[in-house]
């Protein structure tokens, strides 16, 4: 399996994007997911990224996206993020990509006023549609899991059967490890995903809140996790993602740190040799 990491790391630290894209191939990794909205990335910018990949030979595999408002109750909202969304299927496909990863909203008002029901059904209605695009461009739809009280997609029990219920093969699950961990669910719970997952995530957390921190400076304990991956067969990618590093200046020690352990614990889970780069 590759190992990957999305670009958003740099620019925390205010480095452009074809900097970020070397210096990702030169601490040593295969692949790279990529955050840019297509509504807000020009023609150069998209060509850039393309082909400062290529020359680096880093793999996109997934595209990341949030869209919230997917499961607004506005019609019009809904269709603005459907367009939204399309367009970065067609960002994805252009850069060769395998997934785009989705992040879904949240429930409105506490659940107090519009059903849950009702924004999970309009979820699933929109996630059908979405999934017919992006199968007509060979890709996939990986939905995260995002560990908030309030997200839609919040336990791997739900996530399951959110899938069962939009039942499109297009349409899979992302696997965060941290977000697992913050969910409360084991190793073993990933079964119900199998054959339903395309991409996978990795960063450490300290169990309570979302951190994004290199492998070893939290309590997510990763070889299981990684060992039931394989298990599973999952495609794509363990994709590091490292967006809020406490001091940016240093932002190249800590995805140096992070890729080294992951790679070492990838090592050990039999997904990944150790190499030289």
């Amino acid at each position: 399996m590759r190992l990957g990491m999305i670009n958003s790391a740099w620019a925390q630290a205010g480095r452009d994007t074809a900097w970020g894209i070397r210096k990702t191939a030169e601490i040593g990794f295969d692949s790279i997911d990529i955050f840019a909205d297509p509504l807000d990335t020009d023609a150069r910018e998209l060509k850039l990224i393309r082909v400062e990949c290529e020359k680096a030979g880093l793999p996109i595999i997934s595209v990341a996206c949030v869209a919230v408002g997917l499961i607004d109750p506005n019609p019009s909202v809904r269709r603005f993020h459907q367009e939204r969304c399309k367009a970065y299927l067609d960002m994805t496909y252009g850069f060769g990509g395998e997934n785009l990863l989705l992040v879904l909203g949240e429930y409105i008002w506490e659940q107090q006023v519009v059903s849950p029901r009702e924004q999970w059904d309009t979820a699933v209605a929109e996630l059908k549609k979405l999934g017919d695009h992006a199968a007509k461009l060979d890709l996939k739809i990986a939905l995260e899991l995002e560990p908030f009280k309030m997200s839609l997609l919040n336990t791997v029990d739900k996530m399951a059967r959110f899938l069962d219920e939009v039942n499109h093969p297009a349409v899979q699950a992302n696997i965060d490890i941290s977000h697992c961990e913050l969910s409360h669910t084991k190793a073993a719970g990933l079964e119900t995903l199998r054959g339903r997952a395309c991409h996978v995530h990795l960063s450490d957390c300290d169990g309570k809140v979302h951190g994004d921190l290199p492998p070893g400076r939290g309590v997510v304990d990763f070889l299981p996790y990684l060992t039931k991956i394989k298990d599973l067969k999952v495609p794509g990618a363990v994709s590091l993602e490292l967006e809020y590093s406490p001091d940016p200046s240093q932002i190249e020690a800590w995805v140096r740190e992070a890729y080294e352990a992951t790679a070492k614990l990838m090592d050990q889970a039999g997904l990944r040799p150790l190499k030289t780069r």
